[in-house]
């Protein structure tokens, strides 16, 4: 039996892991080993841990190091102890192939260190663009440090093959995400308002806004931006927080006193796959910068709101709508989100991020891949 480890750090690589860690878990051919790390231990973030548990998945260790703090010297050294504490996992638990996902700087930290171990590592959503952030070069750095490559469009299969991939270790597998888009639960409006706290009567806007790392003005200044642009639209709204970014905390904290003062306004650390798929279904417009307005929400046939540059070179459906960081741009893109007009348009719309069935192609190439040195042994393909 071929095992395989599964690093998740957040909850929004665990929401799209879900479908694919049920699929391992019930193939006969592979064995789970999951790696717990990052925000999952923090309270501030939903303690997403719980949701693990909640979901029966066994967990073979936990690496409890994140950076409290937006500080760029705690969060380097968090860094550190996450390499430290994955090694350590590591030790006790050697998987055949080490599953990571995405672009989050803990991911990079488990990567480093599986180096020593000569585990070869399989990589989700390698070979996309996010400029407006430091995610980008993340990204490109654990392609690099990968033996195998699960693409959600052919478009950035393309791109790991500039970064001189050989083509038998690319697999156009679409986006997880959109496998759990699928296998979630839609809750009625009644279970939906229990869960967020608040009733839900008109048009609501789903608003996340992460910090965009690389953007040289304040991040207070820019989500104050947004903050008046959905007051001034008058809609109510439920805000998701943004992720252990530096400057996330400056963000929750701007986020909470907007909550305070708002009525038709909730704040809620973690959604789960099931109330945040419902809220995209409900919800009027989504308003923010993340991954998931890119990715997810065309799906849904649901407009988005993208603000600023944080997604900057993103693989982009129709239902989305590119603004500046500035409150009357903002403000405008809600408007033109919420028209019946716009909404119309997404009828029939495509997401360009796969069909819902990334889940049984990423096991495939897992259960087939010949492990050795063959997979272990990188040659650069020049173009």
């Amino acid at each position: 039996m071929r095992t395989i480890g599964v690093v998740t750090v957040a909850r929004s690589d665990f929401g799209i892991y879900r479908p694919l860690l049920r699929r391992i878990e019930a193939d006969g051919e592979l064995h789970l080993l999951l790696f717990v790390g990052g925000t999952h231990f923090a309270d501030v973030h939903g303690a997403t841990v719980a949701e693990i548990e909640a979901d029966g998945f066994p967990i073979a260790a936990r690496v409890d190091a994140w950076a409290d703090s937006d500080d760029a010297a705690t969060i380097a050294g968090a860094l550190g102890a996450a390499v430290r504490g994955f090694g350590e996992a590591f030790a006790g638990a050697t998987p055949d192939i080490l599953l990571l996902l995405g672009d989050r700087l803990e991911m990079l930290a488990a990567a480093v260190a599986a180096l020593p171990f000569r585990l070869p590592l399989a990589h989700i959503h390698g070979g996309e663009s996010s400029e407006g952030a430091f995610d980008e070069s993340i990204r490109h750095a654990l392609t690099k440090l990968s033996h195998l490559h699960f693409a959600s469009a052919e478009q950035h299969a393309r791109r790991l093959l500039q970064l001189g991939e050989e083509p038998w270790r690319v697999v156009v597998s679409g986006a997880p995400a959109l496998d759990a888009i699928a296998a979630a639960s839609a809750l009625d409006d009644a279970e939906l308002e229990r869960r967020i706290g608040m009733h839900v009567n008109g048009p609501t806007l789903l608003v996340t806004y992460h910090p965009a790392t690389l953007d040289a003005e304040d991040v207070r200044v820019r989500a104050a931006q947004l903050l008046d642009a959905v007051a001034e639209s008058g809609l109510a709204a439920v805000f998701t927080y943004p992720n252990a970014d530096p400057g996330g905390r400056a963000v929750r904290a701007l986020v909470d006193a907007y909550v305070a003062h708002h009525d038709n306004a909730r704040a809620v650390a973690s959604l789960g796959s099931d109330t945040y798929f419902s809220m995209m279904r409900r919800a009027a417009a989504m308003v923010g910068n993340s991954s998931s307005g890119i990715i997810e929400a065309a799906s849904f046939e649901l407009p988005v709101v993208n603000v600023g540059i944080r997604q900057q070179g993103r693989l982009r459906p129709s239902n989305v709508i590119d603004v500046e960081d500035d409150t009357a741009a903002i403000l405008a893109g809600i408007r033109r989100a919420v028209s019946p007009e716009f909404r119309r348009m997404l009828s029939g719309a495509v997401n360009p991020y796969g069909d819902g069935h990334a889940a049984a192609r990423i096991v495939d190439a897992l259960e087939r891949v010949e492990l050795g040195p063959r997979l272990l042994l990188k040659r650069f393909v020049d173009a």
